[in-house]
């Protein structure tokens, strides 16, 4: 079962192109499995692999596990390693809207910082920039100046080690501008601390704390917000965000209806009145 299981990261490592986080939380999850179905893979039924997931009570935990179980006898029945795989659904997560802040939220957050410092700069330039890219905190943090070509960021550090080319606001362009122009060295990173090394996750954390009351993560769900109640399509959203599957964007669905209902209730004639 041992061998299987290092024969299966090592195809979706070298065949998937998966990253290497993703390969050990695969491995993982599968030796778990391992123990509970012994070494005889011709004997697990649906039911076998339902029963070794009641221990999970967190239906995202499950999910990923089933996912990975799922993905697991894929492979065996393309090694023709077992005749019949067993048929495994995933189990109905709630979907629960993301926090998010309104552009005047946004605003008013970054009235707060008090622009006498060079530093000052670079936190309004970067949260202005995170609101305008729908960046990942992690993708933010490894952008170099190069990685900018009229008005386009490319994002090189993406999720799945995936590339993604994304248009950003001129205001926070020209934000990163000034900050720049007043930082007092030179560095590859784009966004430094005071002593020259790159910013730290922890840091914008705070900062956002401080001056948003939220994580810096709310800034991604901000964008992507935006731009569905101004009426863009979910498509190009998923394409901007970086998510590889169109049911990762689907949790803003939500707003695109409410946003119509909105629309109908305000404009329509019949809707006056009720």
């Amino acid at each position: 079962m041992n061998n299987l299981i290092d024969g299966f990261c090592d195809y979706a490592s070298v065949i998937k192109g998966l990253n290497q986080k993703t390969i050990e939380a695969y491995g993982q999850d599968l030796y778990q499995f391992s123990e509970f179905i012994g070494e005889d893979l011709k004997k697990v039924s649906t039911d076998t692999v339902y029963t070794y997931l009641e221990r999970y009570s967190n239906k995202r935990t499950l999910n990923r596990k089933l996912s990975t179980i799922n993905s697991f006898f894929k492979y065996l029945e393309q090694q023709d390693k077992i005749d019949n795989i067993p048929v495994l659904r995933s189990a109905k997560v709630t979907q629960n809207l993301p926090k998010y802040l309104s552009p005047e939220d946004i605003e008013d957050g970054l009235d707060l910082i008090d622009r006498k410092k060079w530093t000052d700069y670079r936190d309004y330039a970067f949260f202005l920039f995170l609101y305008a890219s729908g960046c990942r905190v992690s993708e933010a943090l490894d952008i170099k100046k190069e990685d900018f070509e009229g008005g386009w960021l490319t994002i090189r550090s993406g999720k799945g080690d995936k590339e993604r080319v994304v248009p950003v606001a001129k205001r926070a362009l020209s934000a990163i501008d000034e900050y720049l122009s007043l930082r007092p060295f030179y560095s590859e990173d784009l966004w430094s601390n005071y002593k020259g090394g790159k910013l730290s996750r922890i840091f914008a954390f705070k900062r956002s704390k401080k001056y948003f009351g939220n994580s810096p993560h709310v800034f991604r769900h901000s964008f992507a917000t935006s731009l569905i109640l101004g009426g863009a399509d979910l498509r190009v959203v998923q394409e901007l965000l970086g998510h590889a599957s169109i049911n990762t964007t689907q949790i803003y669905t939500h707003l695109q209806k409410e946003n119509l209902k909105e629309t109908v209730f305000k404009y329509h004639p019949m809707s006056k009145g009720l």
